[in-house]
């Protein structure tokens, strides 16, 4: 096979690959990876960890 055939080929079979959408099944999806099929709730950011990022001193021209 030449290498024109050839780069035609592996076209072809790279187009296929990228637009290939098959149907999801969520169903069996939830239940492979054991999802209880509650919602997800983030964990609570504390407060004091967004003030603390060592910038707000120097922003402000204070110092600590």
């Amino acid at each position: 096979m030449g290498r024109g055939r050839q780069k035609a080929k592996q076209t072809k079979v790279a187009r296929q690959l990228k637009y290939y959408s098959p149907e999801t099944d969520y169903k069996s999806l939830e239940r492979e990876l054991g999802h209880s099929g509650t919602s997800y709730d983030p964990p609570e950011r504390d407060s004091s960890d967004e003030d603390d990022d060592g910038y707000g001193g120097w922003a402000s021209g204070s110092s600590r």
